[in-house]
C-alpha cells in the first residue's frame, strides 16, 4: 500500500470507530481487527502505519468526531507532514480544502473534565493520553522477578509492585516461551497494586466479584501462593471462560469459577453469604483511567452511560458485603478517575452501612494518594493506569 492509502485506510477506520462509540458498538480494537482482516492485501508495514494513524488521531481528538477525515484533518494540525498524503492520489485521501471542518482536539469535553477527581489537576492531563508501558507480573507459582529481569534485561522494577517488571510500549513479551509456561502474565501496575491491596493471605476465602477474564483473580492466587480458595465470579460468560485455560498455564489450582445471572447474583451466591475473608469488586465503570490503552473511551462516555454505571457500582458493593465475613474485607475498585465512581461511592455505602470502616496504609509508601476515604492512582503520579481502591472492614 502507498502511505496515502494507509492514511484513506485509516479514516475509514475512524468513521467506523466514531460510529460504534456513539451507538454503543464494539470497541476500537475489534473494529481494527475486522477492517484488517478485510484487506488481507495489507502487509504487516501497512497494518503498523494504519493503526498508527487510527490512534494518534484518537489521542488528538477530544471526543466523537463527525467524520473519520475531520479527526485526521485535527490529526494534520499537530502534525503537518502528512499534508502531502492528501493528494487526491488512488486510493489516497482528496486534497485538503480552504477551511475544512475539523475534529475538536483535546483531552475530552470540558463536561466530562468536570467530573474528574479534585486531585487531577492540568498537569497530569498529559500523562492520561501518553502511550502506556508493557508492565509485567511475575506468577510466583512458577516464577520470580528475578526470572523476568533474565528474560527482559532491558526492563525495570516496578516501583512497589513486588513481582512486576516495566517494558517499553508495545513489547511482545507475550511471544516469549516463558509466557506460555505460565511463568508470568501481562498486567498493568494499576492492577497489580489493587491485588496486592485486598491483603488476603494463604488460607483466606476469596470472592472476585466481577472477574472478567481474571487478571486479579490470577495475581490473587500467586500472591497467596496457590494457598486460598477463590470463586471467580461474573455475569459475562464469554469473558469468564478466558478464565481456565488462563489458570491452568499459571499453574493455580484453587480457583473456581461461577457465572451469575444480572439480577439474581445474591441468590446465586448464597453458599457464600457472610463466609468471605476477602471480597474484591472491580465493577464496571467508564474506564477513565484507562484513555492511555483505550483512549476512544472518551467518545463513548454519555451521563446515561455514566449513570448506568453508577448504578450498577452501588449494587455490587452492596452484594460484595453481603458476602463478607464478619471482621472480613471488601476492596472497591474502578479504573477510574471520576469522583462520582470512586471517593462518592464509597462515602454513600459507609453512610448507608454504619458500622463498616475504610482502612488506611496498604499500598506502597508513595503509591497512589488520599482520595476521601479511599485512594487515587494516576499516570502521572504512579505511573499506571488510573483507579480508585477502597478496603473496607465489615463490623465484627
Amino acid at each position: 500500500m502507498t502511505p496515502a492509502a494507509r492514511l484513506q485506510t485509516a479514516i475509514e477506520i475512524l468513521d467506523a470507530i466514531a460510529a460504534s462509540a456513539r451507538e454503543g458498538g464494539p470497541p476500537a480494537d475489534a473494529i481494527f481487527a475486522e477492517a484488517m482482516r478485510a484487506r488481507r492485501y495489507a502487509g504487516s508495514k501497512d497494518r503498523r502505519a494504519i493503526r498508527a494513524h487510527v490512534y494518534d488521531a484518537i489521542r488528538v481528538v477530544r471526543s466523537a468526531p463527525a467524520s473519520g477525515r475531520a479527526a485526521m484533518l485535527a490529526l494534520v494540525d499537530a502534525d503537518p507532514a502528512l499534508t502531502e498524503l492528501f493528494d487526491g492520489t488512488p486510493y489516497g485521501p482528496a486534497p485538503i480544502a480552504p477551511d475544512e471542518p475539523r475534529a475538536e482536539p483535546g483531552l475530552a469535553a470540558q463536561a466530562l473534565i468536570d467530573l474528574f477527581d479534585p486531585l487531577v489537576g492540568e498537569s497530569e492531563r498529559d500523562a492520561m493520553l501518553a502511550r502506556a508501558s508493557l508492565d509485567l507480573r511475575a506468577n510466583r507459582i512458577k516464577a520470580t522477578g528475578d526470572d523476568l529481569a533474565t528474560f527482559f534485561p532491558e526492563g525495570k522494577a516496578i516501583p512497589g509492585a513486588a513481582d512486576g517488571w516495566r517494558l517499553p510500549p508495545e513489547t511482545a513479551a507475550a511471544q516469549h516461551p516463558a509466557y506460555a509456561e505460565g511463568r508470568f502474565e501481562v498486567q498493568d501496575a494499576a492492577s497489580q497494586y489493587a491485588s496486592a491491596a485486598l491483603g488476603a493471605a494463604a488460607g483466606a476465602k476469596i470472592v472476585d466479584l466481577c472477574a472478567g477474564g481474571g487478571g486479579k483473580t490470577l495475581a490473587i492466587a500467586s500472591f497467596t501462593g496457590n494457598a486460598a480458595d477463590i470463586l471467580a465470579c461474573d455475569t459475562n460468560r464469554a469473558r469468564l471462560q478466558q478464565l481456565a485455560p488462563r489458570a491452568e498455564r499459571a499453574g493455580a489450582t484453587r480457583i473456581e469459577t461461577r457465572l451469575l445471572n444480572p439480577g439474581q447474583e445474591l441468590d446465586m451466591l448464597a453458599d457464600w453469604q457472610g463466609k468471605a475473608d476477602h471480597v474484591i469488586v472491580d465493577a464496571p465503570c467508564s474506564g477513565s483511567g484507562t484513555w492511555r490503552r483505550s483512549p476512544e473511551l472518551r467518545w463513548r462516555l454519555t451521563p446515561a452511560r455514566l449513570d448506568r454505571h453508577l448504578a450498577d457500582q452501588a449494587k455490587l458493593i452492596g452484594i460484595g458485603a453481603d458476602l463478607v465475613a464478619p471482621g472480613g474485607k471488601l476492596l472497591y475498585a474502578v479504573c477510574s478517575i471520576i469522583a462520582r465512581e470512586g471517593r462518592a461511592q464509597v462515602d454513600e455505602f459507609l453512610t448507608q452501612n454504619p458500622g463498616w470502616t475504610a482502612d488506611q496504609d496498604y499500598l506502597p509508601r508513595g503509591i497512589g494518594r488520599a482520595a476521601g476515604r479511599g485512594f487515587l492512582l494516576t499516570p502521572a503520579h504512579d505511573g499506571c493506569d488510573g483507579f480508585f481502591l477502597a478496603r473496607l472492614t465489615r463490623p465484627c
